[in-house]
Protein backbone atom coordinates (compact mmCIF):
# COMPACT_ATOMS: atom_id res chain seq x y z
CA UNK A 1 0.00 0.00 0.00
CA UNK A 2 2.61 2.09 0.58
CA UNK A 3 4.29 1.77 -2.63
CA UNK A 4 0.82 2.92 -4.05
CA UNK A 5 0.87 5.64 -1.91
CA UNK A 6 4.08 6.85 -3.28
CA UNK A 7 2.71 6.64 -6.89
CA UNK A 8 -0.51 8.36 -6.67
CA UNK A 9 1.37 11.60 -4.17
CA UNK A 10 3.55 11.23 -7.31
CA UNK A 11 0.65 11.49 -10.44
CA UNK A 12 -0.65 14.27 -7.47
CA UNK A 13 2.31 16.45 -7.59
CA UNK A 14 2.56 16.13 -11.18
CA UNK A 15 -1.04 17.18 -11.93
CA UNK A 16 -2.59 18.70 -9.18
CA UNK A 17 -1.56 22.30 -11.00
CA UNK A 18 -2.21 21.57 -14.50
CA UNK A 19 -6.29 19.94 -13.19
CA UNK A 20 -6.41 22.81 -11.44
CA UNK A 21 -5.60 25.05 -14.50
CA UNK A 22 -7.98 23.51 -16.94
CA UNK A 23 -10.80 23.61 -14.16
CA UNK A 24 -10.52 27.02 -13.27
CA UNK A 25 -10.47 28.23 -16.90
CA UNK A 26 -13.61 26.71 -16.89
CA UNK A 27 -15.81 27.98 -13.50
CA UNK A 28 -16.39 31.10 -12.16
CA UNK A 29 -14.40 31.22 -8.76
CA UNK A 30 -10.72 30.38 -7.57
CA UNK A 31 -12.81 28.57 -5.09
CA UNK A 32 -14.85 26.71 -6.73
CA UNK A 33 -11.80 25.30 -9.17
CA UNK A 34 -10.25 24.55 -5.43
CA UNK A 35 -13.28 22.11 -4.60
CA UNK A 36 -14.05 20.47 -7.60
CA UNK A 37 -9.59 19.90 -8.26
CA UNK A 38 -9.84 18.04 -4.41
CA UNK A 39 -13.01 16.23 -5.84
CA UNK A 40 -11.30 15.10 -8.73
CA UNK A 41 -7.98 13.79 -6.90
CA UNK A 42 -10.54 12.17 -4.77
CA UNK A 43 -12.24 10.11 -7.12
CA UNK A 44 -8.62 9.43 -8.88
CA UNK A 45 -7.51 7.73 -5.75
CA UNK A 46 -10.65 5.80 -5.19
CA UNK A 47 -10.06 4.19 -8.34
CA UNK A 48 -6.10 4.15 -8.64
CA UNK A 49 -6.81 1.89 -5.07
CA UNK A 50 -9.48 -0.22 -6.86
CA UNK A 51 -7.92 -0.54 -10.69
CA UNK A 52 -3.94 0.08 -10.46
CA UNK A 53 -3.79 -0.69 -14.52
CA UNK A 54 -4.81 2.62 -15.63
CA UNK A 55 -2.70 2.85 -18.80
CA UNK A 56 -2.61 7.00 -18.52
CA UNK A 57 -3.43 7.88 -15.03
CA UNK A 58 -2.94 11.74 -16.31
CA UNK A 59 -5.74 11.26 -18.73
CA UNK A 60 -7.49 9.55 -16.94
CA UNK A 61 -7.58 12.74 -14.18
CA UNK A 62 -8.78 15.15 -16.87
CA UNK A 63 -11.78 12.50 -17.96
CA UNK A 64 -12.87 12.72 -14.24
CA UNK A 65 -11.96 17.01 -14.26
CA UNK A 66 -14.44 16.99 -17.20
CA UNK A 67 -16.65 15.26 -15.44
CA UNK A 68 -16.40 17.26 -12.51
CA UNK A 69 -16.58 20.20 -14.67
CA UNK A 70 -19.94 19.05 -16.51
CA UNK A 71 -21.69 18.40 -13.15
CA UNK A 72 -20.63 21.47 -11.62
CA UNK A 73 -22.38 23.61 -14.30
CA UNK A 74 -25.74 21.52 -15.01
CA UNK A 75 -26.32 22.50 -11.16
CA UNK A 76 -25.22 25.97 -11.65
CA UNK A 77 -27.60 28.35 -14.37
CA UNK A 78 -27.01 28.30 -18.02
CA UNK A 79 -24.98 32.09 -17.88
CA UNK A 80 -22.28 31.84 -15.40
CA UNK A 81 -19.59 35.09 -15.10
CA UNK A 82 -16.23 34.65 -14.51
CA UNK A 83 -14.76 36.90 -11.99
CA UNK A 84 -11.13 38.27 -12.29
CA UNK A 85 -11.27 40.07 -9.58
CA UNK A 86 -9.69 36.83 -6.66
CA UNK A 87 -7.08 36.38 -9.95
CA UNK A 88 -3.60 37.04 -8.63
CA UNK A 89 -1.69 36.15 -11.75
CA UNK A 90 1.04 39.65 -10.79
CA UNK A 91 3.34 39.19 -8.17
CA UNK A 92 3.84 42.10 -5.27
CA UNK A 93 6.77 43.75 -7.08
CA UNK A 94 4.26 44.28 -10.71
CA UNK A 95 3.39 47.79 -10.30
CA UNK A 96 -0.54 48.79 -10.62
CA UNK A 97 0.18 49.07 -14.26
CA UNK A 98 1.51 46.07 -14.86
CA UNK A 99 -0.97 43.94 -13.07
CA UNK A 100 -4.15 45.76 -15.02
CA UNK A 101 -2.47 44.56 -18.09
CA UNK A 102 -2.17 40.93 -16.95
CA UNK A 103 -5.93 40.86 -15.96
CA UNK A 104 -6.92 42.83 -19.37
CA UNK A 105 -5.27 40.18 -21.18
CA UNK A 106 -6.44 37.19 -19.23
CA UNK A 107 -9.61 38.54 -19.80
CA UNK A 108 -9.00 38.70 -23.46
CA UNK A 109 -8.21 35.24 -23.59
CA UNK A 110 -10.87 33.88 -21.18
CA UNK A 111 -13.56 35.54 -23.52
CA UNK A 112 -12.07 34.23 -26.89
CA UNK A 113 -12.29 31.13 -25.31
CA UNK A 114 -15.79 31.20 -24.39
CA UNK A 115 -16.09 31.43 -28.26
CA UNK A 116 -14.97 27.92 -28.64
CA UNK A 117 -17.17 24.73 -27.87
CA UNK A 118 -15.94 23.05 -24.93
CA UNK A 119 -13.79 19.93 -27.08
CA UNK A 120 -12.04 22.52 -28.28
CA UNK A 121 -11.44 24.91 -24.93
CA UNK A 122 -10.21 21.79 -23.51
CA UNK A 123 -7.53 20.71 -26.09
CA UNK A 124 -6.13 23.64 -26.31
CA UNK A 125 -5.94 24.25 -22.41
CA UNK A 126 -4.58 20.57 -22.03
CA UNK A 127 -1.82 21.33 -24.92
CA UNK A 128 -0.62 24.87 -24.03
CA UNK A 129 -1.39 25.54 -20.68
CA UNK A 130 -0.77 22.00 -19.46
CA UNK A 131 1.51 20.95 -21.96
CA UNK A 132 0.44 17.42 -22.38
CA UNK A 133 1.31 15.46 -25.34
CA UNK A 134 -1.25 14.54 -28.13
CA UNK A 135 -1.86 10.78 -27.17
CA UNK A 136 -2.90 12.06 -23.71
CA UNK A 137 -4.95 14.07 -24.63
CA UNK A 138 -6.58 11.99 -27.24
CA UNK A 139 -7.35 9.56 -23.94
CA UNK A 140 -8.74 11.76 -22.06
CA UNK A 141 -11.02 12.97 -24.60
CA UNK A 142 -11.60 9.62 -26.17
CA UNK A 143 -11.07 10.71 -30.17
CA UNK A 144 -7.52 9.35 -31.97
CA UNK A 145 -4.32 11.34 -32.05
CA UNK A 146 -4.90 12.60 -35.65
CA UNK A 147 -8.25 14.09 -34.77
CA UNK A 148 -6.46 15.74 -31.98
CA UNK A 149 -4.08 17.11 -33.98
CA UNK A 150 -6.66 18.42 -36.34
CA UNK A 151 -8.95 19.91 -33.58
CA UNK A 152 -5.85 21.93 -32.10
CA UNK A 153 -5.06 23.62 -35.55
CA UNK A 154 -8.56 24.78 -35.99
CA UNK A 155 -8.97 25.66 -32.60
CA UNK A 156 -6.03 27.86 -32.95
CA UNK A 157 -6.87 29.46 -35.90
CA UNK A 158 -10.54 30.08 -33.79
CA UNK A 159 -8.62 31.39 -31.29
CA UNK A 160 -6.87 33.77 -32.98
CA UNK A 161 -9.63 35.09 -34.51
CA UNK A 162 -11.51 35.22 -31.66
CA UNK A 163 -8.31 37.38 -30.07
CA UNK A 164 -8.76 39.74 -32.66
CA UNK A 165 -12.37 40.82 -32.37
CA UNK A 166 -12.01 41.15 -28.61
CA UNK A 167 -9.70 43.48 -28.74
CA UNK A 168 -11.43 45.66 -31.26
Amino acid sequence: MVDLTKQFSKLYDDNVVKIYRFIYLKVESKQVAEDLTSQVFAKGWARFRAITDIKNPTAYLYQIARTEIVDHLRVRTKFRMVSLDNVEVADNKQNLAEKQAINSDLEGVRKALKQLDEDEQNVLIMRYLDEQPFKTIALALDKNEGAIRVMVHRALKKLKEGLGDVTK
